[in-house]
């Protein structure tokens, strides 16, 4: 996916005050350990866990259950976010290999659920669950797990700069954007030509259409960099999650 317009990455110094290493560290500093920190962990690896889950055989039901056990285990009990270490590497690995070792310790116990504590049981909304293209339906596990990982990150970049050009008031850059360049791109045709696009959204010239398509590329690319951002703990590791993030699509 060709989003990538060359700017720069943003100063060395810049803090990562909202790192996900950051939130494991509020986390083992029990600041506010249930709330704002459990629900942003759930939101964005919820998916890529049950994923992985999937493609290593387990069926729909058991799936669910061992995503939320694993949360429980991880987030709530804290025994594994306590050994979190972000000098180790990217956060989504410490949590995939968390999540390995945490399958084989479920297969000595017979109830996933038992275990929980009823006033402690997390509830996942898992009712719009993720399907794995054709194409990759037969990768390892782990790739199904990066896989989904970096879905996720995409939707909610999109989500984002899609709230924001309304927000802007920039209705029809993000119409231009998404049926111009977005959808296009995601489903591999060619698009739509821009005089096409003109007539469709009422513009005067091509030259204006496209000069849309570019303001939303650089706001998409300054999301998701910032989205990024949040699961490494350098400019440096983002920079290279960016270009693999940019290789897969």
């Amino acid at each position: 996916m060709a989003f990538r317009d060359e700017t720069d990455m943003g100063g060395t110094a810049e803090a990562f005050l909202t790192t996900h290493w950051s939130l494991i560290e509020g986390i083992k500093e029990n600041k506010d350990p249930k709330q704002s920190l459990i629900g942003l962990l759930l939101k964005r690896y919820w998916k890529p866990v049950y994923c992985y889950l999937r493609r290593t055989g387990y069926g729909n039901e058991q799936a669910k259950d061992l995503t939320q056990g694993f949360f429980h285990e991880v987030v709530l009990s804290r025994h594994l976010i306590e050994r979190a270490d972000p000098s180790k590497g990217l956060f989504r690995a410490f949590l995939l290999h968390a999540l390995k070792q945490y399958i084989i310790d479920m297969s000595r116990r017979e109830s996933i659920q038992a275990k929980i504590p009823p006033d402690r049981l997390i509830t996942l909304e898992i009712a719009d669950l993720p399907v794995l293209p054709q194409t990759i339906s037969k990768w390892s596990p782990e790739a199904c797990f990066h896989y989904a990982w970096k879905s996720a990150i995409l939707d909610q970049t999109l989500a984002a700069v899609e709230e924001d050009c309304l927000s802007a008031g920039q209705d029809t850059h993000w119409q231009v954007f998404r049926d111009h360049f977005l959808h296009p791109t995601l489903d591999g045709r060619e698009p739509p030509p821009l005089k096409e696009i003109c007539r469709r959204y009422g513009l005067t010239s091509e030259k204006t259409a496209s000069n849309m398509v570019i303001t939303v590329k650089r706001r998409f690319q300054r999301l998701l960099i910032k989205h990024l951002r949040s699961t490494v703990s350098s400019d440096t590791k983002a920079e290279e999650e960016l270009r693999d993030f940019l290789e897969t699509w």
